[in-house]
């Protein structure tokens, strides 16, 4: 379970502060797409996320977008922000991970993962040893497969007595 267990969670990619992350040996932070940095299917970013990431890049962290999604759309957002991408990930799996942390020029030490499922973006960062922060899917929209296991993680996260 411990796998499950992300190091943080919060409401939104918003209220990770960068400078926090920096304080605590962070160097570079992968982040998830859907419904991380922006709803699900989305083609745009909202005006918010430049700030965030300028916000991130002052703090002296590198950052890349690591998505299971692969075509177009994918690399278009990455290309608006300015971001490298790794696409088609396959998340939990610790390849497209490991060559996202040779983008980033990080070790898994130095490294966050911000994303919004635990069975894939949690789960996948605990096995490679990152710091792994939880947000609140930004969109009630998903991937079909993807509403079947937020039932399961609703579960998991839900209070215990």
């Amino acid at each position: 379970m411990r796998l499950l267990r992300p190091a943080s969670q919060v409401d939104s990619i918003y209220a990770v502060d960068p400078g926090a992350l920096g304080a605590r040996g962070i160097r570079g932070v992968i982040l998830d797409l859907d419904n991380t940095i922006v709803p699900w299917g989305h083609w745009h970013a909202a005006p918010e996320l430049p700030v965030w990431i300028a916000a991130a890049r002052d703090a002296g962290l590198r950052l890349c977008i690591v998505s299971n999604n692969a075509g177009p759309r994918v690399r278009h957002l990455a290309g608006v922000l300015g971001l490298p991408v790794v696409a088609g990930a396959l998340k939990p799996r610790r390849a497209a991970l490991r060559r996202a942390l040779r983008l980033l020029g990080t070790t898994p030490l130095t490294t966050a993962l911000i994303g919004d499922q635990l069975f894939t973006d949690i789960l996948g960062g605990n096995r490679l040893g990152l710091h792994t922060i939880l947000v609140r899917p930004q969109s009630g929209r998903d991937f079909p497969l993807t509403r079947l296991v937020r039932l399961a993680e609703r579960l998991l996260l839900r209070p215990r007595p």
